[in-house]
């Protein structure tokens, strides 16, 4: 019996944290984008929800390979963001949040009406290639191949974005125009193609999370609401541009909703809302934000 428990703590365990790196892939861009530019993108998961469909349209559509699929819908999202941060977030960014989140949101209910007008109610996965398909037995226990694949690529993915923001010189100039415009523009750093990139790279990583966490979390036109409130979680609890609040925020949220789902199934989905409250009544700027 107490092995049997073990096992089916590690089993959870492991899910948690697979399900935990795909949130924080996702929750990641949202997080420096809120953190630094200051404007409440509801939409952001639209760009997820977006970047999942086109992985799925080059698979299934074109026929091209997963390996090749995901990149591509990393990089065209990415331009995406960019176009629409040029035309429609660029004039959004001193107005007033009421006005930013009528807008934004109005833009990820377009998203859910052109992906519904174009690939219709059905849910969608993406066939994942037979080298990441089938389980690896630990403990006894089946664990997914494509699971470990997962928090393996998440793991890589949270290294690179913690190794430019911190140890890069473009990332020393992102810092400088976070903290302190004026003067950044001052010494000659280009905040607007600065901030412009950073928010095409954070819908770029939605895109990705939203590919890769296809299996988990499967693709369907409400993506874009549906998991808006969870990345919103994620980032408010561990603070607004702070990586490594959201890679905590992230894990801890995604292991407790799903031992919170096996073992509380009538009240598990709501305990990461019962964290969130808590955390936010002790610590209303996050866990790493910075102190208003």
């Amino acid at each position: 019996m107490g092995f049997k428990l073990f096992q089916t703590i590690f089993a959870l365990l492991f899910n948690g944290i697979a399900y935990g790196m795909i949130l924080f892939i996702i929750s990641a861009g949202l997080s420096v984008t809120m953190g630094t530019m200051r404007v409440v993108n509801l939409a952001h998961c639209g760009f997820a929800m977006v970047g999942g469909y086109i992985a799925y349209a080059l698979m299934d559509r074109l026929g091209l390979s997963f390996s090749l699929a995901i990149p591509a819908a990393f990089v065209l999202t990415c331009l995406l963001g960019a176009v629409l941060e040029y035309l429609l977030y660029r004039g959004i960014y001193r107005q007033t949040e009421l006005k930013q989140v009528i807008m934004t949101l109005g833009l990820a209910l377009v998203m859910i009406a052109s992906v519904n007008l174009l690939f219709g109610a059905s849910v969608y996965n993406l066939n994942v290639p037979s080298t990441l398909s089938g389980n690896v037995e630990v403990f006894g226990v089946g664990l997914s191949v494509y699971r470990i694949f997962l928090i393996l690529v998440s793991s890589i993915v949270g290294l690179l974005i913690w190794y430019f923001v911190e140890r890069t010189y473009l990332g020393k100039k992102l810092k400088a125009a976070v903290d302190n415009p004026g003067m950044a523009r001052c010494v000659g750093i280009n905040v607007d193609v600065l901030f412009s990139g950073m928010f095409a790279v954070g819908c770029g990583l939605a895109a990705l999370g939203g590919a890769l966490g296809a299996e988990l979390m499967p693709l369907q036109p409400f993506y874009a609401l549906k998991y808006l409130v969870i990345a919103v979680i994620v980032v408010s609890i561990g603070g607004l541009g702070s990586i490594k609040g959201t890679l905590l925020a992230a894990l801890a949220l995604g292991v407790v909703d799903t031992f919170g789902t096996y073992f509380f199934s009538d009240i598990g989905a709501f305990l990461i809302y019962f964290i969130m409250i808590l955390v936010l009544f002790i610590r209303p700027q996050g866990l790493f934000g910075r102190r208003a």
